[in-house]
């Protein structure tokens, strides 16, 4: 008998330290680390969202219901840290008191994890558990106090630039139409201007979003936004801009995409996104030389001035697409990011299902559009 309470005993002191353990990991270490524990409840969360928003028939609709996943996922998060507390100090509980049985265990645990001390320790020793799990389940809830105000402050400074995006690439966006609308109003020699605050915003997002990986699944306050479609946006205008576009060797452009796909990458590592971390210029890529063809003649009809050798152009621009490529549309397929063209409406070349690390959910939905 004395030698299952010592194994209880200890396997609720295990337990405990791993919640502590994951709390740390997803609240306190500022770097990326994955957990089990996180992972399993994003994924829960995950599934029981997907299986709401595959019924809806309007985008709008399923947008709302996966807007919920971020936020109920971190609160499940934290309910299922103290759930767990509770259980390992219910197994040290009846491993001190074994005679008084289970209930009377949860009893005293659950009494000591809400601080209403109903149930009184009978001596020292459980008094010293019963002050520590009161003590550790009020540090989990600071620790969230405190993970909500960095976790919301990131979230506004992405949306803020997300929005800016829209006056310029339109709704849904687009490098076209960013492109034509900076020609028509004559600032197309005013692109170096943005290439600088989009080069800090893809730095911001890699640190945000593996430090707090919650914030990928946190959609846009707009239905037709996010940061996935934001982000091939920019990466596409700059690709375009730098082959395409008859200018003298733009490094702020190149610089830019640089730092995109780097940023696009370390958060695909993260979740656990396959992709070559070294392709070839000529490797494929989900954009058909059609479809850069009709965007090179649009953009001679909106008058600007393009490189004569069309085909040096489409090997350039492949190029510098093939490094964020895949990674783009397997971040659009993980957040399920609203339609936007060359983003969300295709799927990588050779593209094989994965299964994030913290998230899996099926492709199969409805795309919704919408023109500014």
């Amino acid at each position: 008998m004395i030698a299952a309470q010592v194994v209880v005993f200890a396997a609720g002191a295990v337990l405990v330290v791993f919640v502590l353990e994951t709390a740390i990991r997803t609240v306190v270490l500022p770097r990326g680390a994955r957990s089990a524990l996180a992972s399993a409840v994003f994924w829960a969360v995950g599934w029981v969202v997907d299986l709401a928003a595959v019924r809806v028939r309007d985008f709008e609709s399923e947008d709302r219901i996966r807007a919920v996943h971020g936020p109920v996922a971190l609160l499940a998060l934290v309910f299922t840290w103290l759930l767990l507390v509770l259980v390992g100090f219910m197994m040290m509980f009846w491993a001190l008191s074994p005679d008084e049985g289970w209930g009377e265990a949860f009893h005293l645990s659950g009494s000591s994890i809400t601080t209403l001390g109903f149930a009184p320790a009978d001596n020292t020793i459980e008094q010293m558990l019963a002050f520590a799990v009161a003590g550790l389940g009020l540090l989990l809830l600071t620790l969230l106090i405190t993970y909500l105000p960095s976790i919301y402050g990131a979230f506004s400074r992405r949306e803020t630039k997300v929005g800016l995006l829209e006056v310029r690439a339109g709704s849904p966006p687009s490098a076209l139409e960013f492109l034509i609308r900076y020609q028509r109003i004559g600032w197309i020699d005013r692109l170096d201007e943005e290439w600088a605050g989009w080069e800090a915003w893809f730095a911001e997002i890699e640190e945000s979003h593996t430090t707090y990986p919650a914030l990928a699944f946190f959609r846009s306050p707009d239905p037709y936004r996010s940061w996935v479609t934001a982000a091939g946006t920019v990466l596409d205008t700059a690709a375009v801009y730098a082959s395409t576009l008859a200018i003298e060797p733009n490094a702020p452009a190149g610089v830019t995409i640089r730092a995109g796909y780097i940023a696009l990458r370390r958060i695909a590592d993260f979740f656990g996104l396959p992709y070559d971390p070294d392709p070839s210029p000529d490797d494929p890529i989900s954009i058909t030389r059609a479809e850069y063809d009709a965007l090179y003649d649009s953009l001679v009809e909106a008058g600007l001035d393009l490189v004569p050798d069309r085909d040096q152009a489409w090997r350039d621009f492949a190029g510098w697409r093939v490094n964020y490529d895949t990674v783009l549309l397997l971040l659009a397929e993980m957040v399920h990011a609203p339609y936007a063209p060359w983003t969300n409406d295709r799927s990588p070349p050779d593209h094989h299902r994965h299964k994030a690390a913290w998230l899996w959910q099926p492709r199969g939905r409805r795309r919704g559009s919408r023109q500014a």
